[in-house]
């Protein structure tokens, strides 16, 4: 018998694609140079929204045995969606989509789907006991265009329909997905056909609620004028009726079509810049299935789908642009400064913890091989080459991995610098998270490494190291120097957000000026009032619990989506970091630490001295990290 934890609330059936946007916004297609690349095809977007608003959902398709498909099946895992019904097709490939954004009018799109994994779907995919677990199947338009494909989905109707559960039709209709337009006219979005007509009219009897636009509602019925054509459908179906009528929000009908259309149930609208177009409605259909699977009135399902649709439209991609509830319900109660949500700083932290950040960590415990200097001067008093420290390093690798032996919570502080074969070596090990340096090594004002342009080096880097900056920054310092010093953070931050990737700001005012129980937190909050939100902060010991109070307090009332704090070590003493973690024992923000001279000092001037051999270096410095991790783990005691 299913357990409450298998139920699902929802499957969507149907397409799925490695969507490709063009970032080069105004251009056409041709003078494209660069690319996003995210999940897309309408069933899986909302497969993927529905997750982020809260529901328990699953997309139900192929995928080809390649790094496109496995990005889709890892996405939907990110993104809490189940990947239960993913079929992997060894013959076939991955979907692409690939679009430019001209203006907001026109979206060139190319589809790539010949003999594709996804259009592979039969009748012998669907499972009874997978499909009887959900609230609700969601077909789409598409997938009525093949025969097999057509009697996969209406077998999920039909168990879904014997099991109890809800069917939803997205109408989805693309006319160059039926082979009625060019492959250049991927953006085509109505083109009369009887044969569409007469296929979609018989999915309608079966339905419980059928979602489209004006042209969509068009063609589901096969009529030419939108009033005898939702009459037809209310006469073919007593589903609840949808209608999506892009900036003018939506339309339901629940019951009878009123004379006046605008006479059925409409939500509230969002006025909003339309970026993009692509991808609204999926993130429409995923807050309607929010509130209508979870009982809500349809004005509240139908307020929630436009608050969705709103942020699609207002920004790039299809699924990452999705908001999560909490981004919903802050939207729906504090609404925008402006029109153009992309640029709300608070909603984009908000969407940015909540949707962007690849994992989870209860704990983070790092080994710091970052270090440049320390390492060039320790190399030129014991006359080793600097070409050496780079080896050294990978040795750092195999003693983090080591320790962490595939346990999550570990990690490394590794630098471009010395460390390009560490970095690419603790990649390997998956569980491993990576911080990279971008500062100027004991600059300040903060200074970056290699160039100013710190933002042109973040492209290059994976999607899942975290940037690291180290500022030596002390409250009483002179306005002029901390000016500079938050616009340079500011600037970076805003780096980080635009591409996507996590960052550390590690904080060191003991170098600088005298520190009491304010110092840190005076930082924390002069860094928030220009709204520098790092996803983790990494700070000096503090001289007792009531500093940790305090801080605690600084990040709760500025970023409760904070990630936490990770203690540095300053190159004390284990024995005197030991006590530094006990005082944090209270303290809800510290969540770790990432340490380096403390454990690699001693290893690393033995092993340039040539003193020390490579499997010696491992062991001592495995030791040490473990006598840490091990002390960490017993602080509360």
């Amino acid at each position: 018998m299913d357990t409450l934890e298998d139920r699902l609330d929802v499957i969507t059936i149907g397409r799925a694609s490695v969507d490709l946007y063009g970032q080069q916004i105004g251009s056409r297609l041709e003078d494209i140079s660069s690319f996003a690349k995210s999940v897309g095809g309408c069933p899986a977007n909302v497969a993927i929204g529905a997750a982020r608003l809260g529901l328990k959902s699953a997309w139900l398709g192929r995928v080809g045995d390649e790094p496109f498909g496995r990005f889709i099946r890892e996405q939907m895992a990110r993104e809490g969606a189940s990947t239960e019904g993913i079929i992997t097709d060894p013959e076939r490939l991955t979907a692409l989509a690939i679009l430019a954004v001209e203006d907001d009018k026109h979206f060139p799109l190319i589809f790539y789907r010949e003999d594709c994994a996804d259009m592979a779907l039969t009748e012998g995919d669907i499972s009874e006991d997978f499909i009887a677990r959900a609230g609700a199947v969601l077909v789409t338009g598409t997938h009525f265009s093949r025969p097999h494909t057509a009697a996969a989905q209406k077998i999920a109707m039909q168990m879904a329909r014997r099991g109890g559960g809800k069917v939803i039709f997205d109408i989805d209709y693309r006319p160059n997905l039926w082979g009625l337009a060019g492959h250049g006219a991927g953006d085509e979005r109505y083109i009369r056909s009887n044969v569409v007509s007469s296929r979609m009219r018989d999915v309608l009897p079966h339905c419980d609620l059928i979602v489209g636009t004006e042209e969509e509602i068009l063609i589901g019925s096969g009529e030419t004028d939108l009033d005898t054509a939702l009459r037809t459908i209310r006469s073919l179906s007593s589903a609840v009726i949808v209608l999506k009528r892009g900036p003018m929000g939506c339309v339901v009908f629940d019951g009878e079509i009123p004379e006046a259309l605008e006479d059925g149930i409409v939500g509230r609208g969002f006025p909003i810049e339309v970026y993009n177009t692509l991808g609204a409605g999926d993130a429409f259909m995923s807050g309607f299935l929010r509130g209508w699977l979870r009982g809500e009135t349809l004005e509240v399902c139908a307020t929630w789908a436009n608050a969705c649709g709103a942020f699609a439209v207002s920004r790039l991609l299809c699924s990452p642009e999705i908001p999560s509830f909490a981004e919903l319900q802050y939207f729906l109660e504090h609404g925008s400064a402006g029109e153009a949500l992309r640029k709300d700083a608070a909603l984009n932290h908000i969407h940015w913890a909540t949707t962007g950040r690849r994992r989870e960590y209860r704990q983070l415990m790092a080994l710091a091989i970052d270090h440049r200097t320390q390492l060039e001067e320790l190399a030129d008093r014991v006359g080793a080459e600097h070409g050496r420290i780079g080896a050294f390093k990978l040795l750092a690798v195999e003693a983090a991995a080591r320790v962490a032996d595939g346990r999550d919570g570990f990690g490394m502080l590794i630098d471009d610098k010395h460390g390009r074969e560490a970095l690419f070596a603790a990649g390997r090990h998956a569980n491993l998270w990576i911080g990279r340096p971008v500062e100027l090594p004991g600059s300040r004002p903060l200074r970056f490494e290699f160039s100013e342009d710190v933002g042109s080096r973040l492209v290059e880097w994976p999607v899942d190291h975290c940037i690291k900056a180290l500022c030596f920054y002390h409250p009483d310092d002179p306005e002029e120097l901390r000016e500079a010093q938050r616009e340079r953070l500011k600037g970076l931050h805003d780096a980080a957000r635009s591409v996507g990737r996590e960052l550390l700001i590690e904080i060191i005012a003991c170098k600088s000026g005298t520190v009491d129980d304010m110092t840190v937190p005076r930082v924390l909050e002069a860094l928030y009032a220009v709204g520098i939100r790092p996803d983790w902060w990494k700070l000096e010991p503090q001289a007792g619990a009531s500093a940790w109070a305090r801080i605690d307090e600084v990040i709760a009332a500025h970023d409760p989506y904070c990630r936490g704090v990770v203690l540095l070590g300053l190159d004390a003493p284990a024995e005197e970091l030991t006590a530094a973690f006990a005082a944090t024992a209270g303290a809800r923000t510290v969540k770790g630490f990432a340490v380096g001279r403390t454990i690699f000092a001693g290893a690393a001037e033995k092993w340039l001295a040539g003193e020390m051999g490579d499997a010696a270096a491992i062991e001592e410095m495995a030791e040490r990290f473990a006598g840490l991790v091990r002390a960490w783990g017993e602080r509360g005691r």
